[in-house]
């Protein structure tokens, strides 16, 4: 399938296309930088970056572990806060540096049984296979193209004014909140693509298989937040409680003891029970139920940071969307170049990048969405060098201004009108902290390994990446 952007097929009201002023062959050279960046990476690829990968998921385990094991004290106060907030980085690094890259097919390489986007699942509502479906094809593939990129509002919000306005949009502040809340339930919800299912192209069955995909995943969620953990953690005080005769600190009456005194209306078995419950359980009661909220408030905390790392990757001011018209026969080329105009990077320090998957490389991670998260900060300097050299624009800005952005652009075009806010010219360097001229970034990166150099790794062949750029 060949595509090329068609740069004159842009409305006049709109902002020019930053391809407006590449030639065919500006674009073939374009790939061919880009192809050779790929390639020299892993062509590069060893024990350094598989160390790093096994260590993040050790990481992440033995967060796990500090945030269960302080929660069984979630009844006092600075442990609940404590094992959340493990809990809730841990969910964060699951979701983002582990799950999400490894099932991008980041880590396939290693060949381990382990880390493949073919076996590895996550602690989310999505199954993987709907959404390495939605999110690795459909997204990356047709990247902020109107009507065929489905991630672009996830289909619920208009984020361009060439969006179509309908009165359900005035709405959208509201459930963008609550999408907010719940992002891995509406992301589930959004991988169905029930469109297809009006439009002929995915049967009532196939929908009803993925429903009881999700219906698992949030089975399994539901009985290990919501109840496996919080009676662990209500069974090892009350086990502490006995061990110790009553002495830990609990509240003086329990609920289940108010709830047998109604029972037995003042009898003497029923007093009985009443009183041993008052004597053990309320601090189990306590247990559970703040177990229970911490679990809630870490998935919360997951859900909240995904939505912001991912919306401020996708729909801030800088970022341009296209028309079905404008990628007919688009080139190789033509669909890096729109991969790099149609993301937006988040600026942070290395903790930062880590607990967003490194997407806040969200540009380098949409011209390579299959090469290892680590290697995106080594190659964004090289991708600022061909931005540079042919005049394109490189979008990247903080995460509060980004965040900003966004949901300015959510409230604003829930009513009908807007219009596109100014775009970013081409890519300059910066002036060094003494006012003085600092290298270009093509001065200080140009080795580069041509892509049929015999040490330039082949792109590989794996589950995870399904996206399906024009070939070379």
């Amino acid at each position: 399938m060949t595509r090329s952007i068609d740069r004159n097929a842009t409305d006049s009201r709109e902002p020019q296309s930053p391809l407006a002023h590449l030639s065919e062959d500006d674009l073939e050279r374009i790939a061919k930088e880009l192809d050779a960046i790929h390639d020299e990476v892993y062509s590069s690829l060893g024990d350094k970056d598989r160390r790093y990968i096994k260590n993040v998921i050790a990481t992440q385990r033995q967060l796990v572990v500090a945030g269960r094991v302080l929660l069984f004290a979630s009844s006092y106060k600075p442990a609940w806060v404590a094992g959340t907030a493990c809990l809730g980085v841990a969910k964060i690094l699951e979701n983002m540096e582990i799950g999400h890259n490894v099932m991008h097919g980041q880590w396939d390489w290693m060949n381990d049984p382990d880390i493949h986007s073919s076996v590895w699942d996550w602690d989310t509502a999505s199954t993987a296979e709907a959404w390495k479906h939605s999110h690795n094809y459909i997204h990356h593939t047709f990247t902020n193209i109107r009507g065929l990129d489905k991630d672009l509002g996830y289909e619920i919000m208009r984020i361009d004014p060439k969006q179509k306005w309908h009165p359900v949009y005035l709405a959208q502040p509201f459930y963008n909140a609550l999408l907010t809340v719940l992002f891995e339930w509406g992301v589930a919800l959004h991988d169905l693509d029930l469109e297809a299912l009006w439009a002929g192209k995915k049967t009532p069955g196939q929908v009803l298989e993925e429903l009881k995909g999700i219906a698992g995943k949030a089975r399994a969620q539901f009985v290990k937040d919501y109840v496996g953990w919080p009676l662990v953690s209500a069974a090892l005080f009350g086990l502490a409680q006995t061990a110790l005769q009553g002495r830990l600190p609990q509240p003086k009456t329990s609920r289940i003891a108010r709830r047998l005194r109604s029972i037995g209306s003042g009898s003497g078995k029923w007093s009985a029970a009443a009183g041993l419950a008052d004597r053990y359980l309320p601090g189990v009661e306590k247990t559970f139920l703040a177990t229970l909220l911490a679990d809630v408030t870490a998935n919360i905390i997951r859900n909240v940071w995904a939505h912001a790392i991912i919306f401020c990757g996708h729909f801030p001011d800088q970022t341009y969307t296209f028309s079905k018209r404008e990628v007919e026969n688009e080139s190789r080329g033509g669909w890096y170049v729109r991969q790099l105009v149609g993301a937006a990077n988040i600026e942070g320090s290395p903790l930062f990048h880590i607990l967003s998957g490194n997407l806040g490389y969200q540009v380098e991670h949409h011209l390579f969405p299959d090469m290892p998260s680590t290697r995106y900060a080594e190659v964004a300097p090289k991708v600022k060098d061909i931005c540079e050299r042919y005049e394109l624009p490189y979008n990247s800005g903080p995460l509060g201004k980004q965040w900003l952005m966004v949901h300015r652009t959510i409230a604003r075009l829930a009513f009908p009108g807007g219009k596109a806010r100014p775009k970013p010219g081409p890519y300059r360097r910066t002036d060094d902290s003494q006012g003085g001229p600092v290298p270009s970034e093509a001065a200080r990166f140009r080795r580069r390994l041509p892509a049929e150099h015999p040490d330039a790794g082949p792109e590989h062949a794996g589950g995870g990446v399904a996206v399906d750029p024009p070939p070379r």
